[in-house]
């Protein structure tokens, strides 16, 4: 379930009109903006909201994840292993014929195979089987112009590629996932592709370039008034600081993860 459409509807159960909500917050338009999934809302915005309605951070997904069927109970299960990392579980539950059988479209192939790689990248250490399904998940894409979930697939087969130690292929692909990104529509989920990006140039040991691309994903989503994937991006940033020996510079991202993880309850890897 989207932001907007959580809060919607914890709205209308409680009886209550965009105005009631609105009133001292936000314009009443930007909050149907919101609800509509028009709108992304900043930090302040959302945690306003969220006391006015009496919603748990826990209860909100800041970014939506593709369906890989009609079903939604079995998209709602699938979301709610991704954002627990349950890899283990995730990579089981796409394997059972019950899921395998619900996926239809060419779009809900495309997700099916993009999940299943990344939760093979998780828990196969030889790589194999995510470096064919993320490959093929790439080549699904059927519009000219990438999709967020072309480039996400790009991204982490990326990532794969950099930790075979392919750094021609890791580079081409880092390089489409990211071309034209700024004149594509805005998805929180876009905001994983700089971090993937940066991922694979700390796999490769280019640490300049891991931290020249986290900070230009940094900016891209507080430009867009964004926080998801913020205290992973700091996370990965103090890993870089503290293998370099910059202790400030690891201290100072540590403490900026803490706080976002804290705040917005996103969890971060202990381990890379």
């Amino acid at each position: 379930m989207s932001l907007g459409t959580t809060l919607k509807q914890v709205r209308r159960q409680q009886h209550r009109s965009q105005k009631d909500v609105a009133a001292g917050i936000c314009a009443q338009s930007m909050l149907s903006a919101l609800e509509n999934d028009r709108y992304t809302p900043n930090a302040k915005l959302l945690l306003a909201l969220c006391h006015r309605l009496n919603i748990s951070l826990d209860e909100i997904s800041l970014a939506t994840d593709f369906a890989i069927s009609g079903d939604d109970s079995l998209n709602a299960h699938m979301q709610r292993l991704c954002n627990q990392h349950c890899y283990q579980e995730l990579a089981d539950f796409l394997a059972a014929p019950n899921t395998q059988d619900a996926v239809s479209t060419a779009q809900q192939t495309q997700a099916y195979y993009y999940y299943l790689g990344v939760a093979q990248l998780h828990v196969d250490p030889t790589l194999t089987a995510a470096e064919q399904n993320l490959k093929f998940a790439t080549t699904m894409a059927e519009e000219r112009t990438p999709t967020t979930l072309t480039r996400l697939a790009m991204a982490s087969l990326a990532t794969v590629r950099a930790k075979q130690q392919r750094p021609a292929s890791a580079t081409q692909l880092v390089n489409q996932a990211l071309d034209n990104i700024d004149q594509s529509p805005y998805e929180e989920n876009c905001n994983i592709i700089f971090y993937l990006a940066a991922l694979t140039a700390y796999f490769l040991q280019d640490s300049t370039l891991a931290t020249q691309r986290l900070m230009t994903g940094i900016t891209y989503i507080t430009d867009h008034d964004s926080h998801y994937m913020l205290a992973n991006s700091y996370r990965l940033l103090a890993e870089i600081a503290a293998q370099a020996g910059r202790e400030n510079d690891a201290s100072t991202a540590r403490r900026k993860q803490h706080f976002l993880s804290d705040l917005f309850h996103e969890k971060v890897p202990e381990r890379f």
